[in-house]
């Protein structure tokens, strides 16, 4: 029976998604042919024996139109005869471009192909794919939900209202996650997963030193007359403090067969053990990780108690902590080494980027599964179980 396994699996440092930040003077193609090209490097592969190349992008707009998956793949130097696409699930986008990896090479599509991702949000800022005054939904849809679909933000803090999150919570969850992520970085955790670059080295976001009384004095950038009007449940407790970060980087993993990777003498670093994915509520929008960890758990017919290691979306800090009171999840085991309220979110790459941390996480604890489960936009989820193989 054929197998989907990890290879090798590798991310950029992250940099700030603003003019300033380290990586913005790198076109997203050139950004994402770092992370391909690295995984070439690495693993000493023919890169003309790839099948395909699968890279998650959401926002497809200017420098990231074209299939920027081919445009990075040929500026990495890989010949002309290697294919790409790329696809949107929002910010599950590179994780949905491993389940489509792996889905395909279990069915004999293909035997070698990269899931990999990339985003830019310093030179193609997030919403620019939807200028002012557009449609977005349409008759049909508008019928269905008179009040219309909130933005992200109103999303989580309606998390927040629903699962009776404090900002206390909400600020201390936050606080752990720069912790975690600095201390990791102090302790070189990130050191197998990097790709090397002469911009950047370490993840850029990371902010050491919080404390409650500093992220206390932080007020919202959120409030909405309108949808305070709408959900008067809505207290407005998160701030940029407890929110994830624009970001540019990329991501990229190398799967095959178990077999492929016996006949290159390669090693496997983990099986692609279940994959699924969920909807929920669009007009709460963060929460269908929540279906769609209890329906990949299902599939591979584990518990939560199995996961030794779990990489949960941090979009917002309502959205973990909702999912951690639904799941039972011992909290101990999420994110152990940060998310991206301090490592950063840039979203097309961090599907991707969760998984490869998520894979060294795993190795570094001796965590025979892994659980990843992203929230995305329009109220869907990706969820994926990792195998460890001996």
């Amino acid at each position: 029976m054929r197998d989907a396994v990890i290879v090798d699996a590798v991310r950029t440092p992250i940099g700030k998604g603003r003019p300033k930040g380290a990586l913005h003077d790198v076109h997203p193609a050139d950004l994402l042919a770092r992370s391909i090209a690295a995984l070439v490097e690495r693993t000493g592969i023919d890169p003309g024996i790839v099948d395909d190349v699968i890279a998650g992008c959401v926002t497809q707009l200017g420098e990231q139109a074209l299939n920027i998956g081919r445009t990075a793949l040929l500026a990495a130097g890989f010949p002309d005869s290697v294919p790409a696409t790329t696809v949107d699930r929002q910010c599950g986008s590179s994780q949905q471009a491993v389940h489509f990896a792996a889905h395909t090479i279990i069915a004999g599509g293909y035997d070698v192909a990269i899931a990999c991702g990339v985003e830019s949000m310093s030179r193609v800022p997030m919403g620019s794919d939807t200028p002012d005054g557009t449609d977005l939904y349409g008759s049909m849809f508008g019928a269905r939900y008179p009040n219309g679909i909130p933005n992200q933000f109103v999303g989580a803090e309606l998390i927040a209202a629903k699962w009776g999150l404090t900002r206390e919570q909400l600020d201390e969850f936050a606080l752990s996650s720069h912790e975690k992520a600095h201390r990791a970085t102090l302790d070189g955790a990130f050191g197998n997963e990097l790709v090397k670059m002469d911009e950047l080295s370490v993840d850029e976001g990371i902010r050491a030193g919080g404390t409650l009384e500093s992220m206390a004095r932080l007020q919202s950038p959120f409030v909405d007359e309108e949808a305070s009007r709408l959900y008067p449940q809505i207290e407005w407790l998160l701030t940029v403090g407890s929110s994830s970060q624009i970001s540019d980087a990329s991501s990229a993993l190398l799967l095959m067969t178990s077999q492929k990777a016996k006949e290159l003498g390669l090693p496997i670093r983990a099986r692609v053990h279940s994959a699924a994915v969920a909807g929920d509520d669009p007009v709460i929008r963060l929460t269908a990780l929540i279906p769609a960890t209890r329906k990949v758990l299902g599939n591979a017919g584990l518990s939560i108690d199995d996961i030794g290691a779990f990489e949960i979306s941090e979009a917002f800090a309502s959205v973990p902590l909702a999912w951690r009171a639904e799941t039972g999840a011992d909290i101990s085991r999420v994110n152990q080494w940060g998310g991206a309220i301090a490592l950063g979110h840039p979203v097309g790459a961090s599907g991707g980027r969760l998984m490869t941390t998520l894979l060294n996480t795993m190795e570094a604890t001796g965590s025979k599964y892994g659980l990843q489960a992203m929230c995305e936009g329009g109220g869907v989820s990706n969820a994926t179980i990792l195998e460890l193989v001996d």
